[in-house]
């Protein structure tokens, strides 16, 4: 949807799938904030459970596997970075997400069946300005040999480069210009991948239960095993760009600016986030004051919203997959 108005979901819609991890089923509810509840971001909700989390930096509690989100009490919610990739890359700004089990479920292990569920109930203008973290100045972190920065740009833009020793995933880039319509043809149906010697050590260590070849692309030195195949020649770069798009959906409101990562993933992402939020100095709030695309070409810096980056979590730095 491209206007200057903050955006909600028409009705709710629910989609059920399995745990990554668990291998348990799970059922999800993506809702609409009330139409005249503005600037509320995107909430997780466990069913019979008395937290809300909000999906900010300082929900993170690790990223080992995943995205996980929680707070003083503990986890609450794992992988929600492909649901909030489908949220910020089709233009959403206010939703709760509600499931009923410890993971969001992997679905076919892209976000295309969180963009159709978007799609099967529409998205409604709410009446409030749309509001963007604009990047000011340039924040760079590296992790061993991996690299991530967040500069100025206008509009919000990913270029994202990996590099495995798997002949059959090797080098790949890819750059990406973040609007619905790009982010449906492009991105949304990457899957999660890896390497059948890294999924069957997980399995050995209890991890990925629910895996499968209906979720994951895998490969093996040879070749890709799933009968399938790829759904696009560079899937795993893209799925990487995907990944980027949720785990920075974790500022809190829509971004303006480059983000270039090489050989990253969640705790680099998490890590570069964190370091932009914490320099108040290298961002600003700004607010749309009139109908644009995907960018405020007329807009008001803000002043007060320490609620963006209150209690920061210090990055969760730990082994990542994708």
């Amino acid at each position: 949807m491209n206007s200057g108005r903050q955006t909600t979901l028409r009705a709710p819609v629910t989609v059920t799938g399995v745990g990554v991890h668990s291998g348990a089923p799970v059922s999800l509810t993506l809702a609409p904030a009330d139409i005249a509840d503005i600037n509320a971001g995107f909430v997780f909700i466990r069913s019979g459970d008395d937290r809300e989390i909000p999906a900010t930096t300082s929900s993170v509690v690790a990223t080992d596997f995943a995205t996980v989100l929680g707070d003083h009490q503990g986890p609450l919610v794992s992988t929600a970075e492909h649901v909030l990739a489908a949220l910020r890359g089709m233009g959403v700004d206010n939703a709760t997400i509600e499931v009923d089990g410890p993971e969001v479920p992997i679905m076919d292990g892209s976000a295309a069946p969180f963009v159709a569920a978007i799609d099967s109930v529409g998205i409604v203008q709410q009446s409030a300005p749309r509001r963007f973290i604009e990047v000011l100045k340039t924040v760079q972190v590296s992790l061993g040999n991996s690299f991530g920065e967040l500069r100025p740009h206008a509009g919000f833009r990913a270029e994202v480069e990996i590099d495995f020793t798997n002949p059959q995933i090797g080098r790949q880039a890819y750059a990406f210009d973040l609007n619905p319509d790009s982010f449906r043809r492009d991105i949304c149906r990457a899957r999660t991948f890896g390497c059948m010697a890294d999924v069957a050590k997980l399995w050995s260590e209890g991890y990925a239960l629910g895996a499968s070849f209906e979720n994951s692309l895998v490969f093996d030195d040879t070749r890709v095993m799933n009968a399938e195949g790829l759904r696009y020649a560079d899937e795993c770069v893209r799925h990487k760009v995907l990944d980027v798009v949720g785990d920075l959906a974790l500022a809190g409101l829509p971004l303006q600016g480059l983000y270039k990562s090489v050989r990253g993933g969640h705790k680099l992402n998490h890590a570069v986030l964190t370091a932009l939020l914490a320099d108040r100095h290298a961002w600003r709030i700004v607010e749309v004051t009139e109908s644009v695309t995907e960018r405020p070409v007329a807009a008001r810096r803000l002043r007060g919203h320490a609620d963006v980056t209150g209690g920061l979590a210090a990055a969760a730095y730990a082994p990542d997959v994708s």
